[in-house]
């Protein structure tokens, strides 16, 4: 009986698998249990994530911790709020407005849920309205001159103290050639 039905599945098998090419369908080669894959089939271990590249503007200004705020200071001497965030654009060939109030008015506003590294925040400390400014660098965090303390500094822009004078953040995106200034800007003055 075993030798009527060997013929049998043989002529099914020829006749499966002529279907199956029939229609167009490729045979898809299966190595058997111990088998090396062939050299396409080999998938390459997969490579560690590469670190992400910090922004030349937020490395820029993180080079500056710790150099001393001086009221008016637009250098590496020493830093009042807007001379900083002036001069660590200007490193970068974008210029910005001396003042705070006129940088308020650079580039275009971001709601705070939007905020990214390199956005400006926004604070009224000392006047009404945006009178403390600073570079918003990522993971709730911003960089800036403050005069208390009197350095340039990283501090969370969700603390109690800066969450009740935020005023508003600005993105300034388009960086222009020295001498250019900013669609929306006033031309840098000291």
């Amino acid at each position: 009986m075993i030798a009527r039905l060997l013929p049998l599945s043989i002529v099914l098998m020829a006749f499966l698998s002529g279907a199956c090419a029939s229609r167009g369908g490729v045979p898809v080669p299966r190595p058997f249990p111990g088998a090396s894959l062939p050299p396409s089939a080999v998938e390459p271990a997969p490579e560690p994530p590469a670190p992400a590249p910090v922004p030349a503007l937020i490395s820029t200004a993180l080079r500056f911790r710790g150099v001393p705020y001086r009221n008016g200071g637009s250098d590496p001497s020493g830093f009042d709020c807007s001379g900083f965030v002036q001069y660590v654009f200007g490193q970068l060939g974008t210029l910005l407005p001396r003042e705070v109030r006129d940088q308020y008015r650079a580039g275009r506003a971001v709601d705070l849920d939007d905020v990214e590294a390199g956005d400006l925040l926004f604070f009224e400390t000392v006047d009404r309205g945006p009178s403390h400014v600073g570079m918003a660098i990522g993971r709730g965090e911003f960089v800036h001159a403050p005069s208390s303390r009197g350095v340039v500094r990283v501090e969370r822009y969700d603390a109690a103290y800066w969450a009740r004078r935020f005023v508003g953040a600005r993105r300034v995106s388009t960086l222009s050639p020295a001498g250019g200034g900013l669609p929306g800007s006033a031309r840098a003055s000291k």
